[in-house]
């Protein structure tokens, strides 16, 4: 956790550099702040200094190292059991493929019919994931 709080501390310092050039260039150039451009800039310092706080003050709350800044620690150490997951599940796919239908239909604004027919899709899907596990050949 070290490592990151670093890298975001050095691309924090980055932003506000880069983003005190980019003024100091338009203003003398154009005569006139481009606020688009600095803004967009000084909010990616902003926010890669918020996450370097939060990543510091999580470090102080644990206490101690993490297994990834130990260096006798090995790449199994920090292993933690991440869950079940269905690697043959089709469901996923089709949620997926109802939302984008629905999504589609919004966007298309004079065929917003095409939502109205995906609803019911995206409604069998997520059924259908949720009780894979209860019907068929993989019930438990």
């Amino acid at each position: 956790m070290k490592s990151n709080i670093v890298i975001f501390w050095i691309l924090t310092v980055y932003f506000v550099v880069l983003g005190a050039v980019y003024t100091g260039w338009n203003w003398i150039t154009h005569e006139r702040i481009e606020w688009a451009g600095s803004t967009a800039i000084f909010g990616g310092a902003f926010l890669g200094g918020f996450v370097a706080v939060y990543l510091m003050l999580v470090q102080r709350k644990q206490g101690g190292l993490l297994i990834e800044d130990r260096d006798d620690s090995d790449i199994d150490d920090g292993d933690p059991e991440i869950g079940e997951f269905s690697p043959w599940s089709w469901w996923p796919f089709m949620l997926a493929l109802a939302a984008s239908l629905f999504v589609l239909g919004l966007c298309l604004g004079f065929n917003f019919w095409i939502s109205f027919l995906s609803i019911p899709l995206c409604i069998v899907a997520i059924i259908g994931w949720v009780y894979e596990y209860y019907r068929g050949h993989f019930a438990r």
